[in-house]
């Protein structure tokens, strides 16, 4: 089992899964990072880290090469580039990467979560993808998403994001999630 105190969750402290997160990432004793950005709402604040402008910069992406690659539009206001560039942050810092959302037809992940799972694909990273209208685990190998069980955090840098609107089997994989992985 692995030791909780070594372990370090990379977020965003967002409403939600990433909340939810960073409770039983405090419950069972892990270090949280959240990242955030001046005039970003959060619900969490333990571990917060403020990127400055410079640093959001260093993450910024084409906002028409995101639509195109999400197959969707996104808005282009200041505020939501931030966001974008911020789950950029979260999704290099960790080795891993969980999110709770749907799986959509085209094998993305709806709303911004699903810029978060798309980064993770394209940074090569394990990504675990809980689809709540599906009620099981994915994970994404090649080019598609398989089924799996209930996963394990394997690396002590490991990153979660998703919806807002967390539900029930939500939560209740996350729990499983840290009471596997962590006891």
């Amino acid at each position: 089992m692995a030791n909780p105190s070594e372990h370090i969750l990379y977020s965003g402290g967002a409403r939600g899964t990433e909340a939810y997160f960073g409770e039983l990432a405090e419950k069972y004793g892990l270090q949280e990072v959240n990242y955030s950005f001046d005039g970003h709402k959060l619900e969490r604040s333990r571990g917060l880290r403020v990127l400055t402008a410079d640093e959001l910069e260093l993450k910024d992406v084409s906002l028409t090469y995101v639509s195109r690659l999400m197959n969707r539009s996104y808005s282009v206001a200041p505020l939501f580039r931030k966001v974008l560039q911020s789950i950029c942050w979260q999704i290099s810092s960790g080795h891993e990467v969980y999110v709770v959302g749907v799986i959509q037809e085209d094998n993305t992940v709806k709303g911004g979560t699903g810029w978060g799972a798309e980064f993770a694909k394209i940074c090569n990273k394990p990504l675990y993808v809980f689809g709540q209208a599906k009620n099981a685990w994915f994970r994404w190998e090649k080019n598609e998403w398989i089924e799996v069980e209930t996963p394990t955090i394997s690396h002590r840098h490991f990153t979660a994001t998703g919806t807002r609107f967390l539900e029930e089997n939500g939560k209740k994989a996350i729990e499983e999630l840290f009471k596997k992985s962590f006891g």
